[in-house]
């Protein structure tokens, strides 16, 4: 039986539900998901534990190492507010502590509902991780013909990445940078996406948590392109906090500066969930990494600038 009532408390499952034509069915969400233009705004039952706007990078570093080494959530489920919308199904993730309420905390506070709803956690590692877990939301959501056309669809943009990439000479050496103060580089499917799009990511491990990467590191490497997709943030904000990077040694004899291939991305809405949106995220990487490419189409606008000055 379809579930009718459906909370997301993770902003990746919000964009497949959406995707999926099953957007009338949310009721909760967080207040980190984004939905489509003229959706009607469900209850938000998740919230922050400590507000984080106007914070700079290294200032939300600090806060949410803080509270994790304290052993204090950075998430507050409003389990009444669950409990007025008796959900059939609740879909959450299990893949990072600082991206969503902890899966184990979120199955203790379904236990704790007079009907219990079915409870369907993510964990994607890698792009196809992915297609698979719209395939699982749909199926736990009674959609599953459209999951199997929504994946379908995907792959063949993939596909396509894929084929018009293979082909080129040069695959430019690239640093996907998920946080810039510390810098970290990004993992999990972020290196994948630059693979497939043409490019040789540097520092990311596919398939691996994101990891610290230390300044002298990053320069020594000497990308050839930069791309800055925060965690979390949009356009620009990204493009704002880039204007640190400038001051710091070495930034200004990095290969990507001499040849402006430093790119402020929108990372919020293409490269941190791990929904559909990563597809959009992957056909920027290659349109940006190859404009020559043939068949390469240039990036919607609002997708990506370059922060200036960079030099």
């Amino acid at each position: 039986m379809a579930a009718q009532r459906i909370v997301s408390l993770v902003p990746s499952a919000t964009q497949i539900l959406f995707h999926l034509g099953l957007g009338a069915r949310v009721v909760g969400t967080t207040h980190e998901c984004k939905l489509p233009p003229g959706a009607a705004t469900p209850r938000v039952v998740v919230s922050n534990t400590t507000p984080l706007e106007g914070r700079s990078s290294a200032e939300i570093d600090r806060l949410v190492t803080e509270q994790l080494e304290a052993g204090q959530g950075l998430y507050r489920l409003d389990e009444a507010a669950v409990r007025e919308l008796a959900p059939d199904l609740v879909v959450t993730q299990d893949l990072c502590t600082v991206c969503a309420t902890p899966y184990a905390e979120v199955r203790r506070a379904m236990e704790r509902l007079p009907k219990a709803p079915a409870l369907l956690s993510l964990d994607p590692q890698g792009l196809e991780d992915v297609l698979g877990d719209v395939e699982r939301v749909g199926a736990a959501a009674g959609a599953e013909d459209a999951a199997r056309a929504a994946v379908a669809a995907l792959r063949r943009r993939i596909d396509d990445v894929l084929t018009r990439a293979r082909p080129l000479r040069t695959r430019p050496r690239v640093a996907c940078l998920e946080w810039l103060e510390p810098l970290w580089a990004a993992g999990h499917w972020i290196p994948e996406m630059v693979d497939i799009a043409g490019g040789e990511d540097l520092f990311g491990r596919a398939r691996a948590p994101s990891a610290r990467l230390p300044w002298e590191a990053f320069v020594a490497g000497a990308p050839e392109a930069v791309f800055l997709l925060p965690c979390g943030f949009g356009l620009e904000r990204t493009a704002r906090e880039a204007a640190g990077l400038c001051e710091r040694e070495g930034w200004k004899e990095l290969p990507a500066v001499q040849r402006d291939q430093v790119f402020a991305l929108d990372g919020d809405s293409y490269f941190s969930a791990p929904g559909p949106s990563l597809v959009d995220g992957l056909e920027i990487l290659h349109a940006l990494l190859h404009p020559e490419a043939p068949g390469a189409l240039p990036p919607p606008p609002g997708t990506w600038e370059r922060p200036w000055p960079l030099r």
